[in-house]
């Protein structure tokens, strides 16, 4: 069954060239159905009719009145000109103001002697009541019932107000959405009869003709119930047939072995695993051992141990005679977790080496930058099966690289990875390989259930004994810059105790120098000290050139940032975790995984650039051995600002998942769900889903219970055509690389 026509019917056929070229571009939305999707962010209430005599100051309010003069006074030296209008309505008097190019076409229309309605928000100017730029509609009509039911319609209207843009106003899409909106009546309804009349919805082409252009508030209420709830059994019904798919997949059981390389590893292990990682653990072991791929997210709080499971699921996967690879984001992570991985196996990783244990594997690096002889051995390591376990960065997908029998994929981070790089890796399997996401941002339930909802999901929440409390602290360097100061001398008290420091910076710095424009950071420079608020974000080199001349004298600093060549940034991560460099000035390339027990103490500059979840991973780093963590978020936002507001949340709780939920109310949607939907986020226009959760479940249950009844959804045509128009062909691939 086809889409209906009329909702693929382009704009530009309807409105015009020009309209439908700004909302093309601007607010991508190019047919009718895009329009008839693009929903009201909020309405505005003309309220009821109001006597000048009783205006109510700052609150919105629909006055009828004539006009008793207008003028137009010009101001900045003849450069400006504002229109004054003043109005009466026997009880009292009212001045309107426009400015600029506003002041044209009511100069033209408000002529004394002329009635017109008039709405907006009431304010003082000059000891007098007034409205600045409020809307207007002449009442000219000579039958004096007709102008009663044009002042009544026009008061007691609910006015959509649309998600605009600067090349085009609200009431500029308002106008255009009238002109589709006889199109709503075509509306494919995606919703089964049953679970339509079950739940008590409006139906769809209702519910769109309610939620633009409403009588009542309860009709508002009626039209995002149903809209929410389509947004939310759509996707999870997409969620819920990929999940059905990956069921039908063959795939190797990988059964640990007893007496194998997991039994040696666990034997010489200094601690107990946290009962999380033992249930987390068994969870996976089940899995692994299934004839079917799977496909688990592995969530957990900053320090919790993940990696821990995820290396013990990759020994288990070498003991079944598989291989198991491991996909970082970026070459200090991937360095940072071979390090970390081959010392904690000790000599287990130098299976087939001198010294190396008889049931040991080969734990192999896989890096763009590798030298030749290192890359063809660990190539040659990987085809050949001498390699158990393989840990790289996007270098691993690259054609040339074989594998024995690759088993497990795990994704750190998986965040940073586009599908079709993950599709890439496990495509390397003879057939597909079990999948095992991790992530170090916690995440709240409905976003799991939204973004990752073809995946079974662990958490780990709780910290491995013998982790330290971390404090932190906001630091006001521009209200109180002695505070700063302070900083600088706590971080050089932690070193003089015998422990490390990181500081961090949201820029690498000397851009404009290598780009050749010394003159743009010249400007930069100068509109920065006209006004503090347009200064560049703070910069590495720059930051830890002021501290080695002054605040940290005498001490080691060292640099890290991404445009450092490999072998360099490696070296400067194994002085630094060798203690050989106090402090360590850095990038946001230190975000995740880098693990360094005697760093206690982290100053983050600009600290209000940064969100919320991601200040949550950068304080993961101290505070990972037996001594306390220090964390000072440096910002000269002013008190009152929401990012001092953000600051202070992340100081007052180190519980990630209520920061996660933190970070999600005070950002866009689509910002926080990501990559991870591709093209299907942009459906989410109705639906929050921090505020929804109960709508998400309750259609993941409806969803999963439809599909497992008709994987093919053959006896629901509808819901099919609306999956097609949602998951277009790209998105549709998207979805199944998963």
């Amino acid at each position: 069954m086809d889409r209906v026509s009329s909702f693929d019917e382009p704009l530009k056929k309807l409105l015009g060239g020009a309209t439908a070229k700004v909302m093309a571009e601007h607010l991508d939305l190019h047919t009718v159905g895009d329009l008839l999707h693009h929903y009201p962010r909020r309405y505005e209430e003309r309220g009821r009719l109001t006597a000048l005599a009783d205006l109510p100051l700052d609150e919105h309010v629909t006055v009828v009145a004539q006009v008793a003069d207008a003028r137009i006074l010009m101001f900045n030296n003849g450069r400006g000109k504002r229109l004054e209008v003043t109005l009466t309505d026997g009880s009292g008097r009212l001045q309107l103001v426009f400015f600029g190019h506003g002041v044209h076409k009511p100069h033209k229309e408000l002529l004394p002697g002329r009635q017109a309605m008039f709405a907006g928000k009431v304010s003082v100017f000059n000891r007098k009541m007034q409205l600045a730029h409020p809307t207007y509609q002449l009442l000219d009509a000579s039958d004096a019932d007709e102008a009663t039911e044009a002042v009544d319609a026009f008061a007691g209207r609910l006015l959509p107000i649309y998600p605009a843009c600067k090349q085009l106003d609200s009431w500029r899409i308002a106008k255009a959405v009238d002109a589709v909106l006889p199109s709503a009546r075509d509306a494919v309804d995606p919703l089964p009869a049953s679970l339509r009349e079950g739940r008590g919805f409006t139906p769809l082409p209702e519910a769109l003709l309610k939620v633009h252009r409403p009588q009542t508030k309860a009709d508002i209420e009626d039209a995002k119930a149903r809209l929410k709830w389509d947004e939310a059994f759509v996707l999870q019904v997409a969620l819920a047939r990929r999940r059905y798919a990956d069921t039908q997949l063959p795939a190797v059981a990988r059964r640990p072995v007893a007496g194998g390389l997991l039994d040696a590893f666990d034997a010489k292990l200094p601690f107990t695993l946290t009962e999380g990682q033992q249930k987390v653990s068994k969870e996976i072991f089940d899995d692994l051992a299934t004839e079917h791929p799977m496909h688990r997210l592995l969530q957990g709080e900053v320090g919790s141990g993940k990696t821990m499971v995820a290396l013990r699921a990759m020994l288990a996967v070498v003991d079944a005679g598989g291989q198991a690879a491991m996909l970082a984001p970026t070459e200090v992570l991937a360095q940072q977790h071979h390090r970390s991985i081959t010392e904690m196996m000790g000599e287990l990783a130098e299976g087939g080496m001198l010294g190396g244990s008889d049931r040991g594997t080969k734990v192999v690096l896989l890096t763009g930058s590798m030298g030749t002889a290192a890359r063809r051995q660990a190539l040659l390591d990987l085809v050949t099966g001498e390699a158990g376990i393989v840990i790289g960065t996007h270098a691993l997908i690259e054609d040339k690289v074989r594998f024995h029998d690759l088993g497990l994929v795990v994704v750190d981070e998986q965040h940073r990875f586009g599908v079709e790089q993950r599709d890439a890796l496990r495509s390397k399997g003879k057939q597909p390989p079990h999948l095992l996401v991790m992530t170090a941002t916690p995440i709240p339930r409905t976003v799991a259930m939204t973004v990752f909802g073809d995946l079974e999901t662990s958490v780990l929440d709780q910290l491995p004994a013998g982790r330290s409390p971390i404090a932190s602290h906001v630091v006001p360097a521009k209200d109180k810059p002695h505070f700063l100061a302070r900083a600088w001398e706590r971080v050089r008290e932690e070193v003089e105790n015998g422990h490390q420091a990181y500081v961090v910076c949201p820029r690498i710095g000397d851009e404009a120098e290598e780009d050749g424009k010394g003159a743009k950071k010249a400007k930069a420079k100068k509109a920065a000290e006209e006004d503090p608020e347009k200064r560049p974000p703070l910069a590495v080199l720059e930051v830890a050139d002021e501290l080695r001349k002054g605040a940290l004298a005498g001490l080691g600093v060292e640099v890290l940032h991404g445009r450092m060549h490999p072998d360099e940034k490696d070296d400067v991560m194994r002085r630094f975790a060798a203690g050989d460099v106090h402090v360590l000035v850095a990038t946001t390339v230190i975000e995740v995984g880098v693990n360094v027990p005697n760093a206690t103490a982290m100053v983050i500059m600009d600290a209000d650039r940064f969100g919320v979840s991601q200040l949550h991973q950068l304080r993961g780093r101290v505070g990972r051995g037996s001594a306390p963590g220090l964390c000072l978020l440096v910002s000269e936002a002013h008190e009152a600002s929401p990012a001092r507001a953000r600051l202070s949340a992340v100081a007052a709780t180190l519980d990630g998942f209520e920061l996660s939920r933190i970070d999600l109310e005070q950002r866009r949607e689509g910002d926080v769900l990501g990559q991870a939907q591709s093209g299907v986020r942009s459906s989410l226009r109705m639906l929050t889903v921090i505020d929804d959760e109960e709508v998400i479940a309750a259609a993941r249950e409806e969803a999963v219970a439809i599909v497992a009844a008709d994987p093919e959804l053959e006896h629901l045509p509808e819901l099919r055509t609306v999956l097609a128009a949602l998951l277009d062909k790209d998105r549709e691939e998207y979805l199944d690389k998963g």
